[in-house]
Parts: C-alpha cells; sequence; structure tokens
C-alpha cells in the first residue's frame, strides 16, 4: 500500500490529478511551525497587541489584502497572528444573524484552520488566504447591510462576577439580548473556558432555527479560542451570545410553543428515563442499524425516543453515534444540498461538544437533540431508493493511487458511481489519507464557497469516530459534496499565486 508520503509525492510531482494544478508558488512564504482609518465611536475595540493586525485586514482594500498579507508574513507575521486577526476582524464586522450567509466568514475560519493543520506543507497557507478573501467578500455584504459593529460594552450593566453566571442563565433562558450581552462579560472576569462552554452548549442546542448553526458556532469558536488565548474570549463570547438569541423574526420563544422550540423541551424531561451507567454500554450493532432506520423515516419525536429506548437496553453511546453520522450521509446522497450537508457539520459540532463536556445530563441531552434534529434536515429526497447501508462496493475500477484519479474525475459527472468506487477504495486501503489529502487539496483548488471548507472539515475528521464499517460508508458519501478534477478552478489560486509570486 502506498503511503501518504508517496502518494503526495506523486501527486505534486506527476499530476496525479488531471487539472489539479501546481501550488509551488507558496513555497516562498514561512512555513507554518497597521492602519489608521476611524472606527465607529461605540465599536469594540481589541487590545494595543492585535488591534493594528485587524484594522489592517479591515481597511486594506479585498484586491490588494493577499498581496499586503504575503508581505506581511515575509517579514515575519506569524501563522497564529493573522490567524487570531482574521477571527476577530470577522467578530467585529459582520453581524451574527443570521448564522449563516455572509456570517461564514467567521464560521469558516476554524474549518480553514484545520485544513490547514492537515495539509502538505507546500499547501498550508492556501485555506487561511481563501477565508481572508472570504471576509472582505462578507465584509462587504455587511456593510451594504447596514454596517453592522460589535459594539462597545455596556459597563454600567454588567452584573458583578458573583451574579453574572445566574444572570446569563436567566437572559439566555428569556430572550433578553441586552442583559445577556452585559452577564456574559461580567462571567468572563471570572469563569473558566470549560464551564462556559458547557452552559453554552446547552443553549446551543437549544432550537432548530438556522440549520444547527448555532452549535456549530460554539464549537468553532472554543476550538479556534484554544489555538488563539483565552483573552480574547469576551468579543469572540459576546458575538455567539449574540448569534444564540436570533428567532429570526418569531415571537419570543420564551412565550411562545413554536416548533423549532419542541423537541428540546420535550427532551429536557424525556432524557432523565436513561438509566444510570448509560456511558458503560456495549457496541451493539442491531442497535446502531435501528436507530439508523429511524432516522431515515422517522419524526424528531420517533428518534429521540427510540436513542433513549437503545441506551435503555444497554447500547453505547458510540454505537448511536455511528447511526447518526450515517444517517447523515444517506441524507446526502438522497438529497444533496444546503440542508443535508448541515446535518453533517452540526452532528460534527455536537460530536466534538459531547466528547468534551463533563456534566452527565448535558451529554445526555446533546446526544437525543442531535438525533431529535435529524429528521428535521431531511425535506423532500430527490433520490428516494438511495440508502447507505445498501451501497455496494465497485471494485471493477483500478486500485491504488490510480484509483483516487478515477474517483475523482467521476465526482460531479456520476457521482453515485464516485462513491461506489470510493466505498470499494476504502475497504481494500487500511491508511485513508491518501483520500483526505486529494479531497483537501482539490477544495484549496476548486472550492468557491464556505460549505465546501466547512463540510470537508467535518467529514474527514469525523471519518476516525466512527466505527468500522459505518465509517466507510461515511467517507464514500461525502463524494456528493466534494469537488472533482474536472471542476474549474476558483479565481483565488489565481490571484494568490499573482500576488505571492513577487
Amino acid at each position: 500500500m502506498s503511503t501518504r508520503r508517496q502518494f503526495l509525492s506523486t501527486s505534486t510531482k506527476v499530476g496525479l490529478f488531471a487539472g489539479l494544478g501546481d501550488l509551488e508558488f507558496l513555497a516562498g512564504l514561512p512555513r507554518v511551525a497597521a492602519a489608521e482609518a476611524t472606527l465607529p465611536p461605540n465599536a469594540f475595540r481589541f487590545d494595543p497587541i492585535i488591534e493594528p493586525l485587524v484594522r489592517l485586514l479591515e481597511d486594506t482594500p479585498r484586491e490588494r489584502l493577499l498581496e499586503e498579507v504575503g508581505s506581511r508574513l515575509r517579514r515575519g507575521l506569524t501563522y497564529r497572528e493573522l490567524l487570531t486577526a482574521l477571527m476577530l476582524a470577522g467578530i467585529r464586522n459582520i453581524q451574527p444573524r443570521p448564522i449563516g450567509f455572509k456570517f461564514h466568514a467567521v464560521l469558516v475560519v476554524n474549518s480553514a484552520h484545520l485544513a490547514s493543520l492537515a495539509s502538505a506543507d507546500t499547501d498550508r497557507w492556501l485555506p487561511i488566504f481563501w477565508a481572508l478573501d472570504q471576509f472582505k467578500s462578507s465584509q462587504a455584504a455587511d456593510v451594504r447591510e447596514g454596517n453592522w459593529t460589535l459594539a462597545a460594552v455596556d459597563q454600567k450593566a454588567v452584573p458583578p462576577p458573583h451574579r453574572a453566571k445566574q444572570a446569563l442563565i436567566d437572559a439566555l433562558a428569556n430572550w433578553d439580548e441586552p442583559a445577556a450581552d452585559a452577564a456574559i462579560v461580567g462571567w468572563l472576569r471570572t469563569a473558566g473556558a470549560h464551564e462556559v462552554f458547557e452552559l453554552l452548549c446547552r443553549f446551543g442546542v437549544r432550537d432548530f432555527r438556522e440549520l444547527g448553526h448555532k452549535q456549530i458556532y460554539i464549537a468553532n469558536s472554543f476550538r479556534l479560542l484554544e489555538v488563539v488565548g483565552w483573552r480574547h474570549a469576551e468579543p469572540v463570547l459576546r458575538s455567539v451570545v449574540y448569534g444564540l438569541l436570533d428567532r429570526v423574526g418569531d415571537a419570543n420563544p420564551a412565550m411562545s410553543d413554536l416548533p423549532a422550540d419542541r423537541p428540546f423541551r420535550r427532551n429536557l424531561d424525556a432524557v432523565k428515563k436513561i438509566r444510570s451507567g448509560w456511558l458503560d454500554g456495549q457496541p451493539d450493532a442491531d442497535a446502531t442499524q435501528a436507530l439508523f432506520e429511524a432516522c431515515r423515516e422517522g419524526s424528531a419525536v420517533d428518534t429521540s425516543q427510540k436513542t433513549i429506548e437503545l441506551l435503555n437496553r444497554g447500547a453505547a453511546p458510540q454505537a448511536l453515534f455511528d447511526a447518526l453520522h450515517g444517517a447523515t450521509g444517506e441524507l446526502l446522497m438522497r438529497a444533496p444540498g444546503i440542508a443535508s450537508l448541515h446535518a453533517t457539520t452540526f452532528t460534527n459540532a455536537v460530536r466534538y461538544a459531547w466528547e468534551r463536556v463533563q456534566d452527565d445530563d448535558l451529554r445526555r441531552l446533546l446526544l437525543v437533540q442531535n438525533a431529535a434534529f435529524l429528521p428535521l434536515y431531511r425535506g423532500q429526497p430527490r433520490r428516494e431508493g438511495v440508502r447507505l447501508d445498501e451501497l455496494k462496493p465497485d471494485n471493477s475500477k483500478s486500485a491504488g493511487l490510480d484509483a483516487l484519479s478515477e474517483i475523482f474525475a467521476a465526482v460531479g459527472k456520476d457521482t453515485p458511481a464516485a462513491s461506489r468506487q470510493t466505498l470499494a477504495w476504502l475497504q481494500s486501503n487500511t491508511d485513508p489519507k491518501p483520500f483526505a489529502d486529494a479531497a483537501r487539496r482539490l477544495i484549496f483548488l476548486k472550492g468557491r464557497d464556505s460549505h465546501d471548507y466547512k463540510f470537508s472539515a467535518a467529514v474527514l475528521e469525523d471519518y476516525a469516530r466512527i466505527a468500522p464499517p459505518w465509517r466507510d460508508r461515511v467517507l464514500a458519501a461525502s463524494v456528493f459534496n466534494m469537488r472533482g478534477t474536472t471542476a474549474t478552478d476558483n479565481e483565488l489560486v489565481q490571484r494568490t499565486r499573482a500576488a505571492l509570486a513577487g
């Protein structure tokens, strides 16, 4: 079997994939290991160390930003400094309502970072340059839509630290925006990251507004704060809390009974029926299949009840998460598009949270809410007869690296065939990295949307979390939202090449 190093060498030097392109123009940048324009008078200001770099990203025209950043990198700007400034520029300039559309410029930063970490050294800057350009596009959209800016904190409203946590809980429960903004600031002055993460996750899965982006935003924000430092938590989590309270025009949910809120309200009581010792369950292939089938046709009530029933029967949480990941793959195959890909990114965010929180009640709630939300992504499948558990591998094609070339040539032209070929390749190659590396590199070259980065980062990360045989099937389904070699290169590759040529 070929190694990852051999694969990268082959694909880079001899052009394994038609149209893959050459990224050697990035080689002049260092390996990954101040503008003075006036801000609005009430805008939040970052600490003096990072503020000038944030202002540079904000104030440099889009058509000049890549060149300016490239110049700064050659003069010593570090990866972490750039990542921090990119995140904070989005936080200050782009309204997290809705948590989608133009706000994907913020959501995608963590996905771009994960793609950079997983990439070959020669490719590592490209996702960040893509995210820089995405920020400028979204910044311009925000200006057109009213030029929202994260405001300075109303210090008079900030509660003392010993009262702030309960004040935040009350404000979130009542959908009280000004009180929640003040309370998160007060609590952050003494609270630790883990305690804040647990509380916000409870509210991140509270309602299905915005296609699960609320929990996605929480997970991505905390993951980035782990990299850039907790000292930047205040503006980031103020933005998170503001986003959590978006009710997309609905009446105050605290005083209403709306469909988006019903699964959470039902499950608050339902999860109390889960047996003690539920975390000590056993692998159970029948339980995985049962929950997977419930997700295929059942309602939010059905999938919640089935999850609780199977946990009480002794199934391990892993067995049920395998079913949920499998269900996201089948949704993607049956109805590729925005709704189904967000089933994947939402489940990825919930799984990340579930593996890190310690509160037993919250872990129950996260798992059951994940199951409840999946039917809500279903919509009207365009390919009714497709079933992930019945996908047959196509072993008639080439093996090894030649097979990968054929797979990605078929993506976008005959994607069902590419899926069958992918399953065959994964079943005969124990190391998925060559496939992942090729898929990721094609996103860099061909991707045109934040969802390309968000989805690929989620599904490639989740592969390691899913048990056999489901993980191969989920990754095989992922080609329904991947880029193939026949797609045209995105314009940013050419712009970056030109920007870094000097």
